[in-house]
């Protein structure tokens, strides 16, 4: 059976108010058009909904039971409405987001306290994942957005906008800050340990990259998953690691560690802001978004 939901407004509305002329001026229709939709919704239904009498209308059983299913739809749609609308003005809502532990404690987190004092009722859920881990749990609709190193390989499928500019860097710790007094090249830091991320991650491979089109092969002796471990392992003097050098600025300012002066130096790149092209965002998504862009 189709739904005309017309009609049951229509019913919904005479009955609250409790005679068809009342109902019609509500409506902004004629009497006439009132009656015609009753007609038309009792002979869809197949029965009498209610009977004109001078005091007004009188609902039968039937119409009763009709009434009752049709008041809570209105209510639910009256409550839809009003979830829509806290959701525009940012009363409530969510945002789910997929991200590194690297990029949510140094990026995300400040902005993430901001917000919340902001706008506090919106429920925020955080995937922590490589960029390649993320861009998959955005393609399969379990995050809204991803917050990735760049680059990445060409995805028609994702809309990216660009953020922070990062600079990668080899810092040092006490053990090795000799080496941070003079320029290196990549062929020497070879000659020391050095600590990378593990493969996989897009960081490695922007790093591997760049050494492999400098004629350099990096072999690290320890392999970690995390820029934090990295900066711990480095400052205990266990070798040279490759951090993110606007991540570390407290740290090499109170002499816990060096960064080297590399002749080969890296490139910058980005931090992206990722989501699914045709997909569109709620209000406090891209409300967020317009945070981390600032």
């Amino acid at each position: 059976m189709d739904v005309n939901f017309d009609l049951y407004r229509v019913f919904y509305i005479t009955v609250m108010a409790g005679s068809i002329s009342k109902a019609a001026k509500e409506l902004y229709i004629s009497q006439p058009a009132v009656s015609q939709s009753i007609k038309q919704l009792e002979e869809t239904l197949g029965g009498r909904l209610f009977f004109r009498t001078p005091k007004g209308i009188i609902l039968t059983t039937e119409g009763e039971a009709v009434f009752k299913y049709i008041e809570q739809a209105y209510h639910f749609i009256q409550a839809a409405q009003t979830k829509f609308s806290e959701m525009q003005s940012l009363v409530s809502g969510e945002i789910r987001i997929g991200a590194s532990d690297t990029l949510c404690k140094y990026y995300l987190l400040p902005k993430l306290e901001c917000f919340h004092e902001s706008y506090p009722n919106i429920k925020i859920q955080i995937t922590n994942r490589t960029t390649q881990e993320t861009i998959k749990l955005l393609e399969s609709g379990k995050v809204d957005f991803g917050v990735i190193n760049l680059p990445i390989e060409i995805n028609s499928h994702l809309e990216i906008q660009e953020g922070l500019t990062i600079q990668d860097c080899f810092i040092v710790g006490e053990k090795y800050k000799y080496l941070a007094e003079t320029p290196v090249s990549l062929v020497q830091l070879t000659q020391y340990p050095l600590l990378l991320l593990e493969k996989g991650s897009s960081t490695r491979k922007f790093i591997d990259n760049y050494a492999s089109e400098n004629g350099v092969i990096l072999l690290p002796e320890i392999e970690l998953g995390s820029i934090d471990l990295l900066i711990e392992f480095s400052k205990i003097g266990l070798g040279i690691a490759c951090v993110v050098k606007n991540f570390i600025q407290i740290d090499v300012e109170a002499s816990k560690l060096y960064e080297m002066n590399l002749i080969d130096k890296l490139p910058e790149r980005k931090i992206g802001i990722v989501h699914l092209k045709g997909v569109p965002l709620s209000a406090a998504t891209n409300k967020f978004i317009e945070m981390l862009m600032l």
